[in-house]
């Protein structure tokens, strides 16, 4: 086979041609008048009538019998074989075709319908008109798992060669539609937020910045859309949500990109008790409405979200799990532990934080049906309620299943002065180098003074959700064009 710089001289010379006999490889527009998934739903009746239909795809094969030429269209709704004679298109237009025409070449055919001897539908081509010559030939053989890197640098081609991957992002397509429809059934209102925001805040995490040129201004890419929603609230919206891109500068890994899609929405008047309820109620509709019923398959478990949902207190999960009690021991006494598992602690961190990292490497892939984790030490969510029963705790809960966390949810402070409080000592963190402390916003505190309402707040990785209900291992599975290392 010749190499590729062969290939490509080779189809510019083709190129060449189109144009010397004064046509246009590239035209504006095409005369389709059928898709391919109609023709062939509607094939009966459209070839009774003889009817001229015309359609537009790439040539996916290509195959010659005598005086006759066989291929493949595709476009994005089906596939169809096309036939051209010698004796019904010319000589001429025969030659241009078989001398001009490669696979991977965007075709438009006008034509009538016919069954082959074998009974393959076919559309027996009368006229043709090429719409993108392609320059590059499509590989014999796409890259499997084995390059698995080179399928997600190239997605184009992956979503080519791999009908299950276009089907995945088909169904996130479908999974965001269905939780907007909930989300409205339930009355709640979809707005946006900034992206670029003068101050980060809402989570814990490194932030991309940037500069804007116009007001001499540093700015940060959001790592969540939170302290503005909760603006909302003050501002007299009781139900509002945003789906959107949020951004962290953080490691890549199975469950982390550095760009992520998150949905967040805050519920005035309700707390992380009815949230949990709301989670149930809305998991119940999503998976009913995709997949028509509550169990799924994941890595080859069965999983159920049928409610009501496990729920297991943080504290009494952590004991069981590590065999240590997290009321009794020290900062000090937990990071040495947490040595001894081999878990690597920032300098600076925090009891709850490195909580949270035994946690994440000894308890939580344990979870495998959908668990609401609930009252996580205070210290782990600045923007938490405490729990009133236990003031060493927070009035939240994580979802998790199948290890994912999917979601973290919470009672939402508005105290201005315990947040103000929380504010400082975080303040104070980020100033002895821990970079993912959240910062002091001012505004956002000026917002609570005014008076913001009993509220629960929830946040949820869209990209986590779709990587569990399409039983993908990696976020890379399921973002169309993930972060990687250049080559």
């Amino acid at each position: 086979m010749a190499n590729l710089p062969e290939i490509r001289k080779n189809r510019e010379e083709k190129l060449k041609k189109i144009i010397h006999a004064g046509l246009n490889p590239y035209p504006q527009k095409t005369r389709r008048t059928h898709q391919i998934k109609e023709v062939l739903e509607d094939f009966s009746k459209l070839a009774k009538k003889a009817q001229e239909i015309v359609m537009a795809g790439r040539v996916r094969t290509l195959r010659e019998h005598g005086g006759a030429t066989f291929f493949d269209i595709e476009d994005g709704t089906g596939k169809i074989q096309g036939l051209l004679r010698k004796n019904k298109i010319g000589e001429r237009g025969y030659q241009f075709f078989r001398e001009l025409v490669d696979i991977g070449d965007f075709l438009e055919v006008r034509g009538t319908l016919m069954k082959t001897k074998t009974g393959e539908k076919t559309v027996e081509v009368s006229d043709f008109e090429i719409l993108a010559k392609s320059l590059l030939p499509l590989p014999e053989k796409w890259h499997g798992l084995q390059d698995i890197e080179e399928r997600y640098r190239k997605r184009y081609l992956d979503l080519l060669f791999n009908k299950e991957i276009k089907q995945k992002f088909e169904l996130r397509a479908k999974i965001i539609k269905t939780l907007r429809e909930f989300l409205e059934s339930e009355e709640f209102l979809e707005v946006e937020t900034p992206i670029l925001q003068p101050i980060y805040g809402g989570a814990k995490a490194r932030p991309f910045k940037t500069h804007l040129n116009a007001l001499d201004l540093d700015l940060y890419l959001r790592i969540s859309p939170e302290l503005y929603l909760k603006r909302l609230l003050v501002g007299g919206f009781e139900k509002i949500y945003e789906i959107g891109k949020c951004f962290r500068n953080e490691g890549v890994d199975k469950s982390h990109n550095p760009d992520f899609t998150m949905l967040e929405f805050y519920w005035a008047f309700a707390d992380y008790r009815d949230m949990m309820k709301l989670t149930e109620k809305m998991f119940s509709f999503l998976l009913k409405k995709i997949f028509g019923k509550l169990e799924i398959v994941y890595e080859g478990k069965k999983i159920n979200f049928k409610p009501p949902w496990k729920r297991i207190e943080f504290f009494e999960l952590f004991q069981k799990e590590t065999g240590l009690n997290l009321e009794e021991l020290s900062k000090e006494g937990l990071e040495r532990e947490a040595k001894k598992m081999g878990i690597e602690i920032e300098k600076n961190a925090q009891k709850a934080e490195i909580a949270d990292k035994i946690f994440k490497k000894i308890c939580q892939n344990k979870i495998q049906q959908p668990t609401f984790l609930v009252h996580h030490p205070k210290g782990a969510f600045p923007l938490a309620k405490t729990f009133e029963k236990n003031p060493k705790k927070l009035a939240n809960f994580q979802a998790i299943v199948a290890g994912w966390e999917l979601i973290n949810a919470f009672s939402e402070l508005n105290d201005p002065i315990e947040q103000r409080k929380r504010f400082e000592e975080q303040e104070k963190l980020y100033k002895k180098g821990l970079e993912e402390a959240q910062r002091m916003d001012e505004d956002f505190l000026t917002a609570l003074e005014y008076g913001m309402p009993p509220a629960a707040g929830f946040g949820m990785g869209i990209d986590r959700l779709v990587a569990l209900l399409t039983n993908s291992h990696s976020l890379r599975e399921v973002i169309l064009f993930p972060t990687m290392r250049p080559k």
